[in-house]
């Protein structure tokens, strides 16, 4: 199992922007990076800059996911028919650990991770236990029994911070969620802007 080696808050810092909406971030009290030069102003980025930022805030978004996983996505994307950018995003939210996430059985991506490594959910009736599993249209994911009552699950079932996307059908009485399609970069609810072109272009040099 990868380890988180940043804090999950320090990379909102570092990156300047709450990538996960989170009221809690300390980018919302401070819009500074950190260390004792944090309040400096920012430099500008060159292009590379720009898509290295690009690939850090689509990467971090999705927890624990290590460069090497990050780039084998890339690649099969880059594989697939139609646009790479698109196609990127659509095998991402295909992860396990993110349709959990998005049908709000956990508060955040990290939780997501740990749940499913721990045995807590089931895709089609069968035990999962790869956070990086990869869902397909018409699969059901379902939290085991012995999880349900679990105080997060309740917990993130409940909040109103995010809303669960139209390509879920989530029913938190029974904590299912049909994966009904593959969505495109607009469906995603990213709180913030991401942009796959931009990493298409970091790994394309």
């Amino acid at each position: 199992m990868t380890k988180r080696i940043n804090a999950k808050y320090k990379i909102d810092r570092r990156l300047g922007e709450n990538i996960w909406g989170r009221p809690k971030s300390p980018i919302n009290k401070r819009e500074y990076g950190p260390g004792e030069h944090g309040q400096r102003r920012r430099q500008k980025l060159s292009d590379f800059g720009i898509q290295l930022r690009a690939k850090q805030k689509l990467k971090g978004y999705y927890g624990n996911i290590t460069e090497k996983q990050f780039k084998a996505i890339y690649h099969e994307a880059a594989r697939l028919k139609g646009d790479t950018g698109e196609r990127l995003v659509g095998l991402l939210e295909s992860r396990l650990d993110a349709l959990v996430y998005r049908a709000k059985f956990v508060p955040t991506v990290f939780a997501a991770r740990q749940f499913v490594s721990h045995g807590h959910v089931k895709v089609n009736g069968k035990k999962v236990d790869i956070p990086s599993y990869r869902c397909k249209e018409g699969d059901v994911i379902e939290v085991r029994d012995r999880a349900k009552d679990i105080g997060i699950v309740l917990e993130a079932a409940q909040s109103s911070e995010r809303d669960v996307p139209d390509y879920l059908d989530v029913d938190h009485n029974k904590m299912t969620a049909k994966y009904v399609r593959t969505p495109a970069l607009t469906d995603v609810p990213y709180p913030v802007m991401m942009e796959p072109n931009l990493v298409i272009e970091y790994y394309s040099r």
